[in-house]
């Protein structure tokens, strides 16, 4: 097996985290594979992998090698896609890593759609809501909130801008009364926003004028999710993302207040990341392409995609 085929079966081998898968993906025998691997290890004179009966590990010199070898061949792919007549069709295993509670309602019919559309990409999706590095943890592209990325070498795509309500339950609002102006909100009780995440306040613009109103909490959480589960329970009132409660609002669960006072610096940008190359690998420039579609139909006008380098 010469070098660039080497290359491609360890590069098969750390996305599938697996001999046997890699083999099955390349059409090879797990013994073709594992003497390709043993082959490159000789060549660069380092060991790539750490081998056990039930898993497959990177060793340091792997994970330093697997970047440029990553970026050597889908450069060399966009290169013969271009280079060629015929439309080469997307395809190898594409790493994703989520936001889990913004994208709870986007996620699935946007990676069901993307996978009915390209059947041969195989896809590895990872829910988290930590900062993240698209490089050094191998992710293709990220569906993130701007806090989570942590490198300025990331290009960005806005997806969607994600608009906040106040909510509260009925039976909440029959005990407490519900509340007409902002002002009244300093006697209500909330579910807030962790302070060390968003300051426990809300400011309105009323008029020409911003009026910022402190909210007081029993209960605070960095999950609207949690939020919303204790909201609904009658423990407060909750300033929660719109996409979150929609059901909620609809089945008449939950009441939204104060829709006629503009609330002010109170969204979250939804944004798509990937890694700065010139030559994106098909399975890539795909899925951008098919997500900014995406949530140019779902999303209000508000989130027309923009691109930030």
């Amino acid at each position: 097996m010469d070098y660039l085929e080497s290359l491609r079966v360890f590069r098969a081998v750390v996305e599938a985290k697996s001999f046997t898968r890699a083999a099955d993906m390349l059409g090879l025998t797990t013994p073709i594979v594992s003497r390709s691997i043993s082959g490159l290890e000789r060549r660069l004179g380092s060991r790539l992998f750490h081998r056990t009966t039930r898993q497959v590990s990177m060793t340091e010199a792997a994970e330093r090698f697997y970047e440029g070898c990553a970026r050597i061949l889908d450069d060399l792919d966009a290169l013969e896609a271009e280079a060629s007549t015929q439309t080469r069709e997307p395809s190898g295993v594409l790493r994703l890593v989520a936001h889990t509670t913004a994208t709870v309602n986007r996620l699935v019919p946007l990676m069901s759609t993307f996978k009915r559309k390209h059947p041969k990409v195989t896809l590895d999706v990872t829910l988290t809501e930590r900062p993240v590095d698209l490089v050094a943890d191998g992710f293709d592209l990220g569906i993130v909130l701007p806090f989570m990325l942590t490198s300025d070498t990331i290009v960005t795509r806005l997806l969607e801008r994600m608009s906040f309500v106040i909510v509260a339950s009925p039976d909440y609002l029959q005990q407490y009364s519900m509340p007409k102006h902002p002002s009244e909100l300093a006697s209500h009780t909330f579910v807030a926003t962790s302070p060390e995440h968003r300051k426990p306040q809300l400011t309105f613009r009323i008029g020409t004028e911003d009026v910022t109103v402190p909210l007081r909490f029993d209960i605070a959480s960095n999950n609207p999710i949690f939020n919303r589960e204790m909201v609904l329970q009658g423990f407060g009132i909750g300033v929660v993302p719109e996409a979150i409660v929609q059901k909620e609002l609809a089945e008449g669960r939950l009441v939204r207040l104060l829709d006629d006072f503009e609330l002010v610096d109170y969204s979250i940008d939804l944004r798509l990341a990937y890694n700065t190359r010139t030559l994106l690998p098909a399975k890539v420039k795909a899925f951008v392409e098919h997500a900014a579609a995406f949530f140019a139909e779902v999303s209000a006008p508000a989130s027309a995609p923009d691109l930030k380098i």
